[in-house]
């Protein structure tokens, strides 16, 4: 494992343990050449998965992309990180395990939305409005008083 101090390629690692949710180990390391210590997670990857984006470009499935939109929806929102690696955790799966080698962009995106509904409204009209391109007020508005009739029934 590469140091992010140095960039020397040899670590030790110096404690392992399950995180709480049991997806991934979490590794201390220390550097070999400066002494620098640093966390690192290790997750199961069940197969490679290719994202067919809207345009027909492919790319690998990255789960930090989601991390990072999903971070961003929650962003002030109180919400625990481990709620949200929960939910990439098992977006993650879904994906892995939906049977195909590629899956497209549009799916993954409404995983997310299916997962943050679930978790917090203001979430989910966060990312709703980037996923769903808002381009006005209104747009806002009306999917807002959607959500809220959704919730009151």
């Amino acid at each position: 494992m590469r140091c992010p101090f140095c960039a020397h390629d040899d670590s030790q690692v110096k404690d392992s343990r399950p995180t709480e949710d049991n997806t991934a180990i979490r590794r201390r390391r220390q550097c070999e050449s400066c002494g620098g210590r640093f966390t690192t997670f290790e997750r199961v990857q069940l197969r490679d998965v290719t994202v067919v984006k809207s345009g027909g470009k492919r790319e690998a499935f990255d789960r930090a992309k989601i991390e990072q939109s999903v971070s961003l929806a929650c962003r002030k929102r109180g919400i625990e990180q481990e709620r949200i690696d929960q939910l990439v955790s098992g977006i993650q799966r879904q994906v892995e395990t939906v049977g195909e080698g590629e899956v497209p962009s549009s799916r993954i995106g409404e995983m997310v939305m299916d997962g943050l509904r679930q978790l917090d409204s203001v979430a989910y009209i966060r990312f709703a409005s980037v996923y769903r391109d808002f381009s006005e007020a209104s747009d806002f508005a009306e999917f807002a008083s959607q959500v809220r009739d959704a919730a009151s029934d």
